[in-house]
């Protein structure tokens, strides 16, 4: 398939195609032309980069775990570390919807009058609400121009 093909396919614009070709993610069998030709199973690989951006996985790290053939080499430690941020981080999600729905639906007079929005105020200024894990890594496209 040629870069147009792919992109057509994949919903990936020929631009990410190319910036991940430069980065080793993905690999092109050749040229036709001044097209780039890839094989079918740069369809599955470009799926396993998105269920590894989904998953919180920086390109590097997605990139190791794809050998120069395009088959997985997967990383079990890495991807139960991000398990377990993503669990740490919808628990804390869970306790801020809790707060919020409650501050919304509070039967108070005023929410300085109830007891459990001003916990949740407490919380929030001792930066217990925001003691989430490390950030995980953006999932952004790269911009459609040409990489540097």
């Amino acid at each position: 398939m040629d870069i147009s093909q792919v992109a057509r396919r994949s919903g990936v614009p020929a631009s990410t195609l190319r910036y991940y070709e430069k980065q080793g993610l993905i690999t092109s069998l050749g040229r036709v032309g001044a097209r780039r030709v890839f094989g079918p199973s740069v369809i599955e690989q470009l799926g396993l980069i998105a269920l590894g951006q989904a998953a919180g996985l920086s390109l590097d790290e997605i990139r190791l775990m794809l050998t120069p053939g395009g088959t997985l080499n997967v990383d079990r430690a890495l991807l139960s570390r991000k398990a377990g941020e993503i669990d740490a981080l919808i628990k804390q999600l869970r306790a801020v919807s809790r707060g919020l729905r409650h501050a919304a639906e509070c039967p108070a007079p005023s929410h300085a009058e109830c007891p459990t929005f001003r916990r949740l105020l407490g919380e929030a200024a001792s930066g217990a609400l925001s003691k989430a894990p490390a950030p995980m890594a953006r999932t952004t496209k790269p911009s459609g121009r040409k990489p540097e």
